[in-house]
């Protein structure tokens, strides 16, 4: 067969428009996986990680997905910090404290002594006076990217046997954070460091004494309400201060698009820790049918306030940077105070 000029150029030309018009196949990257560790054990991640997590990878939809473990899961707590830097884990949701993080910022983490009065108090101070910026600073000295701090619940003691007066503190082993144990032992009170899964064991047995751990939410919603007697409602801090954490290599990997997804749903956890415990504390104080109130009085209690200050001037005097961290804590709280209701009623 012949094949004349206007036949090829009409068969080349209409090959042409196909190639064209024939949508782009391009194979489907692998999906980033990241390997998450929180320091909360499973009934509590469920609250204060785990819906973040499901939220994220459902919206990344098949480009990124984490796998959540829980407290001691891969590591122990107080190796997440490392695990992460050498890249074991990818992502941590800690406060500083638990984790021992090698920085100057580590002391403020988890409940630093009488700092804060509201769980509001947390985002004010990172969002608006500059705490953000400190931490971010601190973190990428170390390799680790700072996504975003929040508050979680305050700190109170559940305890096996009534708290009335300071002098009832004296000798209580409790399971506690690192600074809140360094400042309450100058009241008698003996720290004690286990694993988080051992906690309940441990009250049960009377190895431990009771818990300064968290407020009453937690009590409840990880059982230990059911292995203590007794809620004393003087805070040590009116709210605690976590984070969540990444490696930086792997942070940099990520797609500025993901990067903000993560933004937003650590955000969104955030937010739901404040109502879930701030409503919490309030219902359980009242209606909760496990552990009985108690008080030490204002009198004593000013005590222990006064000791606050007096160790917020000790931890000032260490460092530059902590130096400039309490001043700002000074200076939110004196706002606050003068500020008067509903920032601070005393």
């Amino acid at each position: 067969m012949t094949t004349t000029r206007r036949k090829f150029l009409s068969t080349g030309a209409l090959a042409g428009a196909a190639a064209l018009s024939a949508p782009a196949v391009r194979a489907q990257a692998a999906p980033i996986k990241w390997r998450m560790q929180t320091y909360a054990g499973a009934a509590l991640g469920a609250h204060v990680c785990k819906p973040a997590i499901d939220s994220f990878n459902k919206i990344a939809a098949g480009q990124m997905e984490i796998e959540l473990y829980y407290a001691d899961q891969l590591v122990p707590t107080s190796e997440l910090f490392r695990a992460m830097q050498s890249g074991t884990i990818d992502a941590v949701q800690s406060d500083d404290d638990s984790m021992q993080s090698p920085t100057e910022v580590t002391v403020f983490g988890g409940y630093f002594p009488l700092t804060l009065r509201y769980s509001l108090d947390v985002p004010v101070l990172f969002n608006q006076y500059g705490l953000d910026a400190i931490w971010k600073e601190e973190y990428a000295k170390v390799g680790i990217q700072h996504v975003s701090a929040g508050s979680w619940d305050p700190c109170n003691f559940a305890t096996r046997e009534p708290v009335n007066s300071l002098a009832e503190l004296n000798g209580k082993r409790i399971f506690t954070f690192p600074t809140a144990g360094r400042f309450l032992a100058q009241f008698g009170v003996v720290p004690v460091q286990l694993p988080y899964e051992d906690v309940q064991v441990a009250l049960q047995t009377g190895e431990l004494d009771g818990v300064a751990w968290s407020g009453i939410t937690e009590d409840y919603t990880v059982g230990w309400a059911d292995v203590t007697k007794f809620f004393v409602t003087n805070a040590i801090s009116g709210a605690w201060i976590g984070h969540f954490f990444a490696n930086q290599d792997r942070w940099n990997e990520v797609p500025d698009n993901l990067k903000e997804l993560l933004r937003v749903c650590f955000e969104q956890s955030h937010y739901y820790r404040q109502w879930w415990y701030w409503g919490g504390e309030a219902d359980l104080r009242v209606n909760g049918p496990k552990l009985q109130l108690s008080t030490i009085p204002d009198a004593e209690w000013a005590q222990v306030e006064a000791a606050a200050a007096k160790f917020w001037e000790e931890i000032a005097a260490e460092s530059e940077t902590k130096a400039k961290v309490v001043e700002i804590f000074k200076k939110y709280n004196d706002t606050m105070q003068k500020a008067g209701r509903p920032y601070r009623y005393s």
